[in-house]
């Protein structure tokens, strides 16, 4: 049975991308949290966000400046994670 996975990503955004798009080949469900900051511009992140969406993740942010993510409060996004078997805050 699928595990369903939240990634939290706040600091080292690319490596936290990288390592949510590396966690789809265990075939669970990643969604990807980006908290508190816009996503920074670079090379990595564009292709590990191009991935996300590729392949049909979810990806939620609480920082109302990121496009192509969905906003949620805060408050929205906590009571979002209880649903979660594993939570990877990176």
């Amino acid at each position: 049975m699928a595990k369903k996975v939240a990634v939290l990503v706040r600091e080292r955004q690319s490596e936290a991308l990288r390592m949510a798009v590396g966690l789809t080949l265990l075939d669970d469900i990643i969604d990807v949290y980006l908290l508190d900051s816009k996503v920074a511009e670079t090379e990595e992140n564009a292709l590990n966000l191009e991935t996300i969406h590729d392949l049909d993740m979810k990806i939620f942010t609480n920082y109302k400046g990121n496009e192509n993510m969905e906003y949620l409060s805060t408050e929205e996004i906590a009571r979002k994670l209880v649903d979660y078997d594993h939570i990877l805050p990176y």
